[in-house]
C-alpha cells in the first residue's frame, strides 16, 4: 500500500509538473489567467481596502515603478513575511492594480504545497512567517541569487508591514489558524526606496576572496558564473542579502515610529 501510495504521489507530482503551458500569457487567450488573478485581486481588495484598515506609507515609491521603469528592468520586491495571508492580502491597497493581469507579480513558491495535485498547480500556474514584532532576521540567499543571477540588474524595493498577524493569527482558533483572514484589524505598510548594487564592483572584490578548503559544500552549486568560485559567491551573497537586511530594519524601525505618532 505504500509503494501504491508513493507511486500515486509520483504520478500526481509529475502531471503538475506537465502544466507548465498553463503559466503562459496566451494559454486560451489569457482568459483563464486573468479570471484567477481578477478574483485573487478582488479578494486582497476586500479584506486591504474595505473589511480592515491599511495605511501606506510612501505607496508612491511602489506605484511609479509598477506603471512605469525602464523597459526590461525588472523590479524586485522584498518584504518581510507575518502570515499566510499577507501576501497576496497587502497587494489589495487602494491605488495598486491589484486586478490587472497584465501588471501582476510573480513569485516563488513551494512545489511541495503549491502543486501537490493538477488542480492546484493549474491554479498556481495562472496567477502566482514569523509573527513576533522583532528585528528583521537574516536573509537567506535567494534573493541575493536572484540579483546576481539576473540578466538585466533588477530594480529591489524593499517594503515592510505589520498587522497581518492580527488578520491571519497563527494560534486564535482553538490553536489554529482561523479558517478565514480576520477584519476589522489595522494594517501599515511602508514602502522604501529602491536599493541599489553596484553589481560590477561587488563581483571583482568577491574574486579577491581566499578559498575555505575547510568549509563543507552541502549543496552549494557546482557552477562558477562569472568566474567566482564558491567562497567568492557566499561572500557576494552574504553582502547583498546584509545591505537588503540592514534597510529593511531601518524601515521597521521608521514604521515603528510613525505608528507611534
Amino acid at each position: 500500500m505504500e509503494m501504491e501510495a508513493s507511486a500515486a504521489e509520483g504520478a500526481a507530482a509529475a502531471a503538475a509538473r506537465t502544466l507548465r503551458w498553463a503559466g503562459r500569457a496566451g494559454h486560451l487567450g489569457g482568459v483563464p489567467r486573468a479570471a484567477v488573478i481578477a478574483a485573487v485581486g478582488a479578494v486582497a481588495k476586500a479584506y486591504a481596502s474595505l473589511l480592515n484598515t491599511t495605511t501606506v506609507h510612501n505607496a508612491d515609491a511602489l506605484l511609479r515603478l509598477v506603471s512605469s521603469r525602464p523597459p526590461g528592468t525588472p523590479l524586485l520586491t522584498v518584504s518581510n513575511h507575518m502570515s499566510t495571508m499577507d501576501d497576496p492580502l497587502m497587494w489589495g491597497f487602494k491605488g495598486f492594480p491589484t486586478t490587472d493581469a497584465k501588471l501582476q507579480r510573480w513569485v516563488l513558491t513551494a512545489e511541495d504545497i503549491c502543486f501537490r495535485n493538477v488542480f492546484m498547480s493549474y491554479i498556481f500556474r495562472l496567477g502566482k512567517i514569523a509573527q513576533d514584532d522583532q528585528p528583521i532576521r537574516r536573509l537567506k540567499w535567494g534573493t541575493a541569487s536572484l540579483i546576481v543571477r539576473a540578466p538585466v540588474t533588477p530594480i529591489v524595493l524593499p517594503i515592510v508591514h505589520s498587522g497581518f498577524e492580527k488578520v491571519m493569527p497563527e494560534k486564535s482558533f482553538f490553536g489554529r489558524r482561523p479558517p478565514v483572514p480576520l477584519w476589522n484589524k489595522e494594517i501599515h505598510i511602508i514602502v522604501g526606496e529602491p536599493v541599489e548594487f553596484d553589481l560590477p564592483s561587488l563581483k571583482q572584490a568577491a574574486r579577491t576572496v581566499p578559498q575555505d578548503s575547510s568549509f563543507e559544500r552541502k549543496g552549494w552549486p557546482s557552477i562558477m558564473p562569472d568566474g567566482l568560485d564558491e567562497a567568492a559567491q557566499r561572500w557576494l551573497y552574504q553582502k547583498i542579502s546584509d545591505k537588503i537586511q540592514s534597510v529593511m530594519e531601518t524601515l521597521r524601525k521608521r514604521l515603528l515610529d510613525l505608528k507611534q505618532h
